[in-house]
C-alpha cells in the first residue's frame, strides 16, 4: 500500500496530538527544550576519534601518506567538526535558561568559546589516549600491536569517548558529554560518567557490564576487567531538590570511591562508597563485595 507523506493529517490525529501534548506528569515537564539527536551525537563521536585517533574512520589514508596529506584532511574535519560541536552545544546550553530571560546570543557565544577550548585541548587528549593504549598493550598478552588495540578494544573506543566527553564537561558543556558516554554505553555496554576522574594510562580489560560512577577518581595505571562497577550507596533525591537549570553550582559530594594508582580490579567486582578509598598497588579479586577502604598493596576478596 503506498503511503502518501504530504496527504494533511486528519482532525482526528489533530486531536489526539493535542491530548499528547498537553499530558502532564507529576513534577517537572520531561523536557526543558529542544536538544541533540542521539544520530547527531553518534556523528559527532566518530568525528572527535578521527582527529584524536588519526588514520581511523574520516582520517583514514588510502594510497597517500604524506604528511601533507594527512594534515588537510585532519583540518577537514576538524572544519565541519568545529560546526557541529557548537550546535550541539549550544542546543545543551540553551534548553535551560529560564523562559523569560532566554538569550540566544549568550548562550551562541558561550557554545564558540567551550568549542574553542575544547578543540585547543585535543592535542593534550591525543597525549592521553596515547598512553592508554600503550598500557592496553603491555597488559594484554593476546595484543599483536598497538593497532589491533586502536581497531577491536571496547574498552579503548569507550575511554576515548570519555576523555573528550570529560574535557567538554570541564568546559561547561551541558548534556552532550553525558550523551556522547551513553553512546559510548550503547556500543560497549562500558558505562562511564563524563563527570569522573580518570588518570592516564588506564586499561578496560573486555569491559562489557563495567559501571564507573560520576565522582569516581581513579589514578595512573589502573587496570579493570569486565562487570566491575566502581558506585555510590543508594542516595535518594529529595523532593523538591532543585534542577540543574536552578540550583547555584557547588562542587558535587564524592559518592563514589577513589582507586589509587596501580590497582586491579577482577571481573564483577563491586566497590562502592564516596569514603572508600583503595590504595595504591592493591588488588581487589573477582566478585568481591567492598564497601571499606583497603591500605596500598593489599589483595582482598575473591581469592585475590
Amino acid at each position: 500500500m503506498h503511503v502518501n507523506h504530504g496527504t494533511p493529517p486528519k482532525k482526528s490525529h489533530q486531536a489526539l496530538a493535542e491530548r499528547i501534548l498537553k499530558q502532564r506528569g507529576r513534577g517537572m515537564p520531561s523536557l526543558a527544550g529542544p536538544m541533540p539527536s542521539p544520530d547527531e551525537v553518534a556523528t559527532l563521536v566518530e568525528d572527535l576519534l578521527s582527529v584524536i585517533l588519526p588514520g581511523t574512520r574520516r582520517t583514514r589514508m588510502l594510497g597517500e601518506n604524506s604528511h601533507a596529506a594527512a594534515r588537510e584532511r585532519v583540518a577537514e574535519v576538524l572544519g565541519d567538526l568545529d560546526l557541529r560541536l557548537e550546535e550541539l552545544i549550544f542546543l545543551g546550553l540553551h534548553r535551560l535558561c529560564p523562559e523569560v530571560t532566554k538569550n540566544k546570543d549568550a548562550c551562541w557565544k558561550r557554545a564558540q568559546s567551550i568549542t574553542a577550548h575544547t578543540l585547543a585541548a585535543l592535542p593534550e587528549l591525543r597525549g592521553l589516549l596515547e598512553n592508554d593504549i600503550q598500557l592496553a598493550f603491555e597488559a594484554d598478552p593476546a595484543a599483536t600491536g598497538t593497532d589491533e588495540v586502536v581497531a577491536c578494544y571496547p574498552g579503548l573506543y569507550a575511554i576515548a569517548i570519555y576523555r573528550a566527553a570529560h574535557r567538554l564537561l570541564r568546559e561547561g558543556a551541558q548534556l552532550v558529554p553525558r550523551m556522547m558516554t551513553e553512546y559510548a554505553h550503547s556500543r560497549t555496554g562500558i558505562d562511564i560518567h563524563p563527570g569522573a576522574s580518570i588518570a592516564s594510562p588506564f586499561f578496560i580489560d573486555h569491559g562489557t557490564g563495567i559501571v564507573i560512577g560520576e565522582t569516581t577518581r581513579i589514578g595512573r595505571a589502573v587496570r579493570i576487567y569486565q562487570g566491575v562497577t566502581l558506585g555510590a550507596l543508594s542516595i535518594k533525591r529529595k523532593p523538591g531538590a532543585a534542577t540543574a537549570s536552578a540550583a547555584p553550582k557547588q562542587p558535587v559530594p564524592q559518592r563514589h570511591p577513589t582507586i589509587e594508582d596501580e590497582v586491579v580490579i577482577y571481573a564483577n567486582a563491586t566497590i562502592l562508597g564516596g569514603d572508600t578509598v583503595i590504595g595504591k598497588g592493591a588488588v581487589v579479586g573477582a566478585n568481591a563485595w567492598v564497601s571499606y577502604s583497603v591500605p596500598p598493596g593489599r589483595r582482598v576478596g575473591g581469592g585475590a
